[in-house]
């Protein structure tokens, strides 16, 4: 029989306690040592659980994309990337720490695969390549943590002001003009993306 004492945690566990600080006060307070005090743990005998924090930073990102259910694919590739890109939209709003990992990671959890493959189903009937659906996958999921991001940080008074600053100085006129035309609100997020789907997959068929 195997010898010594079976691990005291699960890696559940230590996944949840990590993304449970993330949400609350954001990636930095992320430590292996913060994570072995959530869970009781002493901060070496986390490293039973995962390699080191990166590893852990991945592992919570698939986490997290296993908790939306993914929208039913009824066929209709603009419909049903457009409802992708919503429930990504959510997903990252309710992680806030999640658009800024996402980039250069080793996206290769069983959940991330899964939100892949749905998508690939999704863009089936636009009849693109392989590689082609994936690449537009990769720059639509970019486009909702760019946007996320923003939404985010906010509206800044100092990026107002400093905006006004170049618009009276006389040096930007295209840019005092886009100002002064005005034209209502700014698009919504679904509009946004609805037109870079749209645009992006028919010039994918143009080649």
């Amino acid at each position: 029989m195997p010898r010594g004492r079976p691990p005291a945690y699960t890696r559940d566990q230590v996944l949840a306690a990590a993304v449970t600080v993330a949400d609350a006060e954001g990636l930095e307070a992320v430590t292996m040592r913060r994570i072995a005090t959530e869970i009781g743990a002493g901060a070496m005998s986390l490293y039973t659980y995962v390699p080191d924090r990166e590893h852990l930073i991945d592992l919570m990102v698939d986490r997290v994309a296993g908790e939306p259910v993914p929208p039913a694919v009824t066929g209709d590739w603009r419909a049903d990337l457009l409802a992708l890109t919503a429930v990504q939209r959510e997903l990252m709003l309710a992680h806030p720490w999640l658009p800024y990992v996402l980039a250069g990671r080793r996206l290769t959890g069983r959940n991330l695969l899964s939100f892949l493959e749905h998508g690939l189903r999704a863009l089936a009937p636009a009849g693109l390549s392989g590689i082609t659906k994936m690449t537009l996958l990769g720059l639509v999921t970019g486009f909702v943590a760019s946007y996320v991001t923003s939404e985010l940080a906010g509206a800044s008074d100092d990026v107002a002001a400093e905006l006004g600053l170049a618009v009276a100085s006389g040096d930007f006129p295209e840019l005092a003009g886009a100002f002064a035309e005005g034209g209502g609100s700014p698009p919504d997020f679904r509009t946004i993306a609805d037109w870079m789907i749209t645009g992006l997959v028919e010039q994918a068929r143009r080649g």
